[in-house]
């Protein structure tokens, strides 16, 4: 359970950074046409000098360093010529997606380049670590349940109070309504129905969800919907996006992780790639990194 959690905060992190960096950087144009009006108050203009300025005053900072420790990590681990596999990247993708399921509003090679230069960055701070095969093996036996991922969905459902409204949306799905828009105007699901009933990944052992309600997303097929399934609230219609096919991960598969972990523990460090930024030769815009 202690690994989930980490998985849970890990995740997080990795998505905040991916929006924040993309809401900085996703335009090159960015930066031009400071002077051009973003919005109006009256008679009071806002530029977009001023809404630039806010976010720099407010984000900047973190952005910025965000993307110095990106080319410290590289820089270092090319030094001790560390790599990173791309199936580990890919599993830890699937953990964290199984887990965490919100990585569908973010694009999967911005969590993908996240997720390999943190392992980049572990691989950095643990390589002098020695751990035994006996330890590895003892570590991954008693967290073999972190090492298991279930079957799970990403779905979003319609909810309705009765059968009969759940027909009539049914119909107007089969002439061509958009899934999105008719759980935003009808769906009386609070949770999901301003995100066009969108209520991300589930598995196949969440407690919440019925027989007769997995009995169904078993036969679905991706980007089909359900017919009508009665659920607690009234009537569901839902939708699959994406399945994800339960994975157990054998000692060989996890072993560099299990490593990286084990190693972790034992140093107590926050992971951060601040220990190597004067073997990296940094010098940066807000002066001394003493302050972090």
């Amino acid at each position: 359970m202690e690994k989930k959690q980490l998985w849970l905060i890990i995740a997080g992190l990795i998505f905040i950074n991916c929006l924040t960096i993309t809401f900085f950087l996703a335009k090159p144009d960015f930066f031009s046409g400071n002077e051009e009006v973003v919005a109006t108050v009256g008679k009071n203009k806002i530029t977009r000098q001023d809404w630039l300025s806010k976010m720099e005053e407010q984000y900047g900072e973190d952005v910025l360093k965000e993307l110095v420790d990106q080319k410290v990590i590289q820089s270092v681990a090319k030094k001790y010529k560390i790599k990173v596999p791309e199936q580990a990247v890919e599993q830890e993708y699937l953990m964290i997606k199984n887990l965490y399921g919100a990585t569908s509003s973010i694009d999967e090679e911005k969590w993908k380049e996240q997720i390999k230069y943190r392992l980049l960055l572990e691989e950095l701070l643990t390589k002098d670590v020695v751990v035994t095969e006996a330890e590895l093996k003892k570590y991954y036996e008693e967290n073999k349940a972190s090492y298991q991922i279930p079957t799970s969905f990403h779905l979003s459902q319609i909810v309705v109070k009765t059968e009969k409204e759940a027909s009539q949306a049914l119909k107007e799905l089969e002439q061509g309504s958009k899934f999105e828009t008719l759980a935003m105007e009808i769906s009386i699901d609070d949770f999901s129905a301003h995100k066009g009933g969108d209520i991300g990944f589930v598995s196949v052992d969440d407690q919440r969800l019925t027989e007769e309600y997995l009995n169904h997303l078993q036969t679905l097929k991706e980007g089909q919907w359900s017919k009508a399934i009665q659920v607690e609230e009234g009537f569901a219609i839902v939708l699959l996006h994406e399945r994800i096919k339960g994975k157990d991960f054998s000692f060989k598969e996890v072993k560099d992780q299990v490593r990286r972990q084990i190693a972790l523990e034992q140093m107590d460090v926050a992971a951060s790639a601040n220990a190597f930024w004067d073997e990296a030769n940094v010098d940066w815009f807000y002066g001394k990194k003493e302050a972090y």
